[in-house]
């Protein structure tokens, strides 16, 4: 899931040990545009992700890329929105993912034109159309 907003805070790191190794969380809160602007929250685990958000200015227009996770604890719901991509928002530019833009923001190279559909082949033969019976009781249109 995709969202655009302005980044209006840096959450503190929190760092620890466990099992596997060491790990470090942070996280930002961006402030979505429009009528009814919305605050919203996002944590980042890794020290790349972390770095991602720490190296864009305050206040930047941004389009951050997360996946929404709920668990269940003493029978209470909790969801996190956690961000796998903040990257600087570009007005009119396509996400690199969805397609028509490349890693530098350039517009990709046009693809080949598809080719013609081909004839089916000369021994291959429709199936005849099924033929409804007409029910003189039926009322339906078809």
């Amino acid at each position: 899931m995709e969202i655009t907003g302005k980044l209006i805070q840096l959450m503190p790191e929190v760092s620890g040990e466990s099992a596997r190794g060491p790990w470090v969380k942070g996280g930002f809160v961006i402030e979505t545009e429009g009528d009814y602007p919305r605050k919203v929250a996002f944590i980042t685990f890794g020290e790349e992700r972390v770095a991602m958000a720490k190296s864009i200015p305050m206040g930047t227009l941004v389009q951050v890329t997360f996946n929404p996770e709920s668990r269940e604890f003493n029978e209470r719901w909790y969801t996190d929105l956690r961000a796998s991509r903040i990257q600087p928002f570009v007005p009119g530019q396509m996400p690199p993912a969805a397609g028509g833009y490349n890693w530098s923001g350039a517009p990709a190279p046009a693809a080949a034109q598809p080719a013609a559909p081909q004839a089916a082949p000369a021994n291959f033969a429709a199936a005849p159309a099924p033929q409804m019976e007409s029910n003189p009781d039926d009322d339906l249109p078809f």
